[in-house]
């Protein structure tokens, strides 16, 4: 049986009054996808935050790699998540000024890893996603595509046991789109991580093992 990397235990999440996350319960499994669909305000993102354990629920519990999240302090859940999470972003947030290979190789300077190590995982990633030849580069000079291929490759940078991707295509066109969820597939398959991902194209959620649909904080729909 493979292990379980993530799991949600009748999880809510209030802010005040609101309440965003209504009793959630679902699993991820290492090496399994899973995309998350739903209307804007429905819950996805603030799903992600509790997920990589940026935000706690208020009631439930989160399981990270078999961590309670909740039981953490916040220092040690920013371990946690340096170790176990790679994030991708609808946005990027590359440093424009640093090259590409740096930009990749940031979370292994942030933690203190042997920089021979960093340098050598970043080429080999960056080799992976066909941008070996713009490491050097300035971030700020990639194309939208370019720059989240590097985003996908700083991710992984650490063999993350968890993948969560927050509308990963948003920003790109079609066929830069195609690419990096190819990729995004591909790579995290191969490292054998977890993959959750937010998305509002049905034809980009059929291809996770699992579909979960959520409706004003509820999950309502396992479409698998």
């Amino acid at each position: 049986m493979k292990r379980t990397i993530l799991q949600f235990e009748a999880v809510r999440r209030s802010y005040g009054a609101r309440e965003v996350l209504k009793d959630l319960s679902f699993e991820l499994a290492a090496g399994t996808s899973l995309a998350m669909i739903g209307r804007s305000g429905s819950g996805k993102s603030t799903l992600l935050h509790l997920a990589a354990g940026i935000d706690l629920a208020s009631t439930g519990r989160v399981y990270l790699d078999g961590q309670d999240l909740d039981s953490l302090s916040d220092n040690d859940r920013s371990l946690l998540r340096r170790r176990c999470v790679g994030l991708v972003f609808q946005f990027f947030h590359l440093l424009p000024h640093l090259s590409v290979l740096d930009n990749v190789g940031l979370p292994g300077w942030v933690a203190n890893d042997a920089g021979a190590d960093v340098r050598r995982r970043s080429l080999e990633l960056l080799d992976r996603v066909g941008l070996a030849d713009r490491a050097a580069d300035r971030a700020g000079n990639l194309s939208g595509g370019e720059m989240q291929r590097v985003a996908l490759c700083r991710a992984l940078l650490r063999r993350p046991s968890l993948l969560l991707a927050d509308e990963p295509t948003g920003n790109l066109d079609e066929a830069a789109g195609k690419l990096v969820m190819d990729l995004l597939f591909e790579l995290s398959r191969d490292e054998g991580a977890g993959l959750l991902y937010v998305t509002h194209s049905r034809e980009q959620a059929a291809r996770a093992d699992r579909v979960l649909r959520l409706r004003d904080g509820s999950l309502v729909v396992d479409a698998s």
